[in-house]
């Protein structure tokens, strides 16, 4: 069967792709920067097609030739620019399934639980636009209406494995809004079984777990998957303290807890998870199974690294900004002075030095809050090597304040550690 995955470099598309290459079928995945999957076979054809400017069917005709299904995995939680949603969920799906249908192309629209006559947030209501036109279409087309999905390369999962990680959490209600997380093994073996299902007109499939659970008993099961000792203490969070931490947090871009992600929390997500068991011939896994043994070390490791990172960015960043900030005037500047010249630095010199080394603190602590990924690198090394040199100074000059009650030397040492444990993270970072 030829077969064309738009999304096929996104988590459940990437998966798909891999999948069904192994299983013989002939792929054409437009993406924005053709790039192949390693893990894919050869009948994977990766071609150029820019999802958000693909909104007439003419843009999709010349790539459905000969292709028997169209499968539209392309998503997004967040709107990087005004009309995002419309154009993403809905006009490019919209010209997609017209292209479809001239062609005679059975379809598979990945849409979202929660997309229906109850959506509020605009991500919902999206998606529910786009399955409501291809209702219309009067076409053979399944429309995938999964609920949270775990696997590993998922945003969400390392989320929840993050905060599962976490010995204290507080969370809105105490965590007992429902949910029916879905692995995304039983998500691909879904789709497989759709290739072949009877089609006429446009059949919704829930793709959820076996049962609801509370999102703290997922948080639960999730924790003795990675295999940490004692129990989680939950917290409740009351409603008002959680819409204004929504808000605080839907202020930094990308990130899966906002005021949307909140209302669809406790409006829950569930569904009657018996047309899935029918489809699958077998009931799909529990969150409980979703954490094999042979992934517990890794996704365990990686969940305490994605809590332990950003508490060591906001502390070295705070150690710096609170250097600056008694450089500049909190600690006596006379006395500030005469550290540096007993230190080594003439006199009139002195101030220069002080100042220039508390702006420098200052810029350091602001780039170390702001900078990501591997443009940081140099920003670690630039702060491990200040501290070393800051630490032969002292050394020759002070030698002193090696056996200093408080120890100010010898907590370079920790510190330094941490920066070369940022400078490995994000050097390991995807370019």
């Amino acid at each position: 069967m030829k077969i064309l995955i738009t999304g096929a470099h996104g988590f459940i598309g990437g998966r798909l792709l891999v999948a069904l290459s192994n299983l013989g079928h002939e792929l054409v995945c437009p993406v924005r920067t053709p790039r192949p999957a390693p893990e894919a076979s050869s009948r994977a054809r990766f071609v150029p097609g820019d999802f958000t400017t693909m909104t007439r069917p003419e843009d999709w005709l010349p790539l459905l030739e000969g292709v028997d299904c169209a499968i539209n995995t392309v998503g997004i939680f967040h709107a990087a620019a005004p009309g995002d949603y419309e154009r993403i969920h809905l006009r490019a799906p919209a010209a997609l399934f017209e292209a479809a249908r001239a062609q005679g192309i059975r379809v598979i629209q990945f849409s979202a639980l929660g997309a229906d006559a109850e959506a509020r947030s605009e991500f919902h209501l999206s998606k529910r636009a786009a399955d409501e036109l291809l209702r219309q279409a009067d076409m053979p087309a399944f429309i995938v209406q999964p609920s949270l999905v775990y696997g590993k390369g998922g945003a969400s999962a390392r989320l929840f494995d993050r905060l599962a990680a976490l010995p204290l959490l507080a969370l809105p209600a105490g965590g007992t809004q429902r949910i029916q997380p879905v692995h995304i093994d039983d998500v691909v073996d879904g789709v497989v079984a759709l290739l072949d299902a009877p089609a006429a007109g446009t059949l919704t499939v829930a793709f959820c777990g076996p049962r609801p659970i509370t999102l703290r008993d997922y948080l639960a099961a999730l924790r003795t998957g990675l295999g940490l000792a004692g129990r989680q203490r939950i917290l409740a969070l009351p409603r008002a303290a959680a819409r204004v931490l929504a808000l605080a947090a839907g202020a930094f871009k990308g990130g899966l807890f906002d005021r949307d992600s909140l209302a669809m929390l406790e409006r829950g997500n569930t569904a009657d998870p018996g047309p899935f068991a029918r489809l699958l011939g077998r009931d799909p896994a529990p969150a409980t199974a979703f954490i094999g043994r042979a992934d517990r070390a890794g996704s365990r490791a990686l969940a305490v690294l994605d809590n332990a990172v950003p508490a060591l960015r906001l502390t070295i960043a705070l150690v710096w900004l609170w250097t600056a900030a008694v450089s500049f005037g909190l600690y006596p500047v006379q006395d500030s002075l005469a550290l540096l010249h007993r230190a080594g630095v003439p006199a009139a010199l002195a101030p220069a030095a002080l100042y220039g080394a508390a702006s420098l603190d200052l810029v350091l602590g602001i780039l170390t809050l702001a900078w990501r990924g591997h443009r940081a690198c140099w920003l670690w090394l630039a702060q491990a090597g200040l501290m070393l040199g800051y630490t032969l100074v002292i050394t020759m000059q002070l030698p002193e304040y090696w056996i200093h009650p408080f120890g100010p030397i010898t907590k370079n040492l920790p510190m330094l550690a941490a920066l070369g444990l940022l400078y490995l993270h994000d050097s390991a970072a995807p370019d």
